[in-house]
């Protein structure tokens, strides 16, 4: 009898994105249950190194959002105990967490970016450091979490800087506000997906947008001409390359259509551990090229290596 592989589905930790992690662990554990695999979920704690130890599994699903699961922290833990694991590796990961740095390695790759500035959080709390609009974002979060558009009205930048409990870092980036359409296009198999647009129902895709049924609405095509659409595939897989992610990512792009050709165009960020909750935009950009979900992530497991 053929011995079930035995996956550890990572979920949880302790970041600000915990909620999410554990819905979209939840959901790819049971599609692996679906598949037959063997699954042990497992909340990441301090501890996760001990626990994995413990198991020996075969493979990790890695589905933690932000620290410690998309920094390369846990994938320098599973390179240590020789887990093969999923997404992209220390070196990947931690560079696209580091939003400013990233964005200098995209820019060398050609890959268009928002102009901006990284400054201490008492920089930027006391006073314009650019003319409004633009937008204060932590240099290591995501889901868009403790991010500020900062508008003309404004006289003064958002008070929330000055909080004494502020959990987001005191490296902040600020980058002049990007106008448009927001766009999304992935990397699965190697290859770029379609393009979503995404309409928000609110002014800002923020946290409740992004993971709430009802907080946007997504649409697949996207309402772009074609060269703007191949142009967003192209510098998706780019941003992917440049960065060397593996396995499955996301670009998140703004794109102004008031300027001439592909000019309005820029690449937000690319995500190296997307969500995978019912809302999430990756399952949805796979389905569109044919992948089920449950095809989706069985693939990102037998994909799972080391030295990523």
């Amino acid at each position: 009898m053929t011995k079930r592989k035995h996956v550890a589905v990572l979920l949880g930790g302790w970041s600000s994105e915990r909620e999410v992690s554990l819905r979209s662990g939840a959901a790819c554990a049971n599609a692996l249950e679906r598949r037959g695999y063997q699954v042990s979920r497992v909340d990441v704690q301090r501890n996760v190194g001990t626990v994995l130890d413990g198991l020996k599994p075969d493979a990790a699903l890695v589905m933690l959002h932000g620290r410690p699961g998309e920094d390369g922290t846990i994938q320098g833990v599973l390179e240590t105990l020789g887990i093969p694991y999923s997404h992209s590796g220390v070196l990947a990961s931690a560079l696209a967490m580091q939003k400013d740095l990233a964005k200098t390695v995209m820019a060398t790759a050609g890959v268009p970016v928002a102009e901006g500035l990284t400054l201490s959080r008492a920089e930027v709390a006391k006073k314009h450091v650019m003319a409004p609009p633009y937008v204060i974002k932590p240099v290591a979060d995501g889901s868009s979490v403790g991010v500020f558009i900062v508008n003309e009205a404004q006289e003064h930048p958002p008070q929330e800087l000055f909080r004494d409990d502020w959990p987001h870092g005191d490296r902040l980036l600020v980058e002049k506000y990007v106008a448009g359409k927001e766009l999304t296009c992935a990397v699965v198999k190697g290859e770029p997906t379609g393009v979503i647009e995404i309409v928000q129902t609110n002014k800002f895709y923020d946290y409740e947008a992004k993971y709430s049924p009802g907080g946007s609405n997504h649409i697949l095509p996207a309402s772009l001409l074609p060269f703007v659409y191949q142009e967003v595939r192209r510098l998706t897989l780019a941003a992917h390359v440049a960065l060397g992610c593996r396995g499955v990512s996301r670009a998140d792009f703004r794109f102004d259509d008031r300027i001439e050709g592909t000019g309005g165009l820029i690449c937000l960020e690319v995500n190296t551990q997307p969500g995978m909750t019912e809302t999430s935009l990756v399952p949805e950009l796979a389905a569109d090229a044919g992948i089920t979900f449950d095809e989706l992530v069985q693939w990102m497991v037998e994909d799972a290596s080391l030295g990523r």
